[in-house]
């Protein structure tokens, strides 16, 4: 079958309005699309070379555009981005890839890397047991700083607790047996805003500024968005922890302190635009789609060459 006839699969359990911007920014280059949620693929080794079953698809998908990756326990998700990575050792261009998005859905590796590399991150512990974390937690409060416990893996700002002191350390649904602690962030003003900028092919394209009535400034949470020229202070800033990360798209969000220092506080890898769009004049979709397409053209070609040797 020619590359011209083949489909982009759009990975999501919830389409959504992102998935409906995907699929018409597709379609403007000629491509058609379909939805597929990881839970319903199929891993089958045996010897005959077909070896990722996707639904709907009678052959391996032109490229993946990565729009979610469900939650679940531990051998799920492996198991998700086994999948990711099968298809794109068979030659498939996925978006992002699944090396990078390990890198960013995994808070620690993400912050080990990005202080390794020598940029702002606050500063953070993580460890697996209550002695340590609240050795931590005493020391810091002593201090009179507050933290923030996160869980390892989550979004949106769920499962974020502002803990101190009196309230010790708090624990729900989403805490998974390791403490992952980072100073609480004073900023100026005690205004609670951040800034979340999209780089895409390691250039910031457009930001915005978040600001909540309470500590967390996720959209989600109900924070406002507000449009933002990104200086190039900011914009280095994004685009090097891209880089860091070797990541073809992102969201970076990034806070500044009482003081004007900014911190890096969370590259995400497979970033929602609904809140971004609304304070930019150009078509986050249509530059998303744009690069995945040139990737898509990149990869072939470079097969095309492979075969040929």
């Amino acid at each position: 079958m020619k590359a011209s006839q083949r489909k982009i699969a759009i990975v999501t359990d919830d389409p959504g309005w992102h998935g409906r911007k995907l699929t018409t920014s597709l379609k403007e280059h000629g491509i058609e699309s379909q939805y597929v949620s990881l839970t319903d693929c199929i891993i089958e080794i045996n010897g005959e070379g077909k070896e990722v079953t996707f639904p709907g698809f009678d052959t391996l998908p032109l490229g993946v555009f990565v729009r979610g990756v469900p939650g679940g326990s531990l051998e799920q998700v492996i198991f998700r981005l086994d999948i990711l990575h099968a298809l794109n050792n068979s030659g498939v261009t996925i978006y992002n890839t699944p090396r990078a998005i390990e890198r960013t859905v995994d808070k620690p590796l993400t912050s080990l890397l990005l202080n390794r590399a020598g940029l702002p991150t606050p500063t953070t512990w993580i460890c697996e047991t209550l002695e340590h974390a609240k050795s931590i937690l005493n020391k810091e409060t002593a201090n009179g700083e507050q933290l923030v416990l996160k869980p390892l893996f989550g979004s949106q700002g769920i499962g974020i607790h502002l803990v101190d002191n009196k309230s010790g350390l708090i624990h729900d649904e989403k805490f998974a047996g390791i403490y992952y602690l980072q100073r609480f962030i004073e900023r100026q003003n005690n205004e609670y805003t951040d800034i979340r900028v999209l780089v895409i092919d390691g250039i910031a394209k457009a930001g915005m500024l978040r600001r909540g009535e309470e500590w967390i400034t996720n959209r989600a949470q109900g924070a406002i968005c507000e449009p933002l020229i990104i200086d190039k202070k900011i914009a280095d800033l994004a685009e090097s922890a891209c880089k860091v990360l070797d990541i073809d798209y992102a969201g970076v969000d990034l806070m500044q302190d009482k003081n004007g220092q900014f911190y890096i506080i969370e590259v995400n890898s497979i970033p929602a635009w609904y809140g971004l769009q609304s304070v930019v004049d150009f078509d986050i979709a249509s530059c998303l789609i744009g690069s995945f397409v040139k990737q898509i053209a990149k990869n072939n070609q470079l097969q095309a060459c492979s075969d040929l040797n």
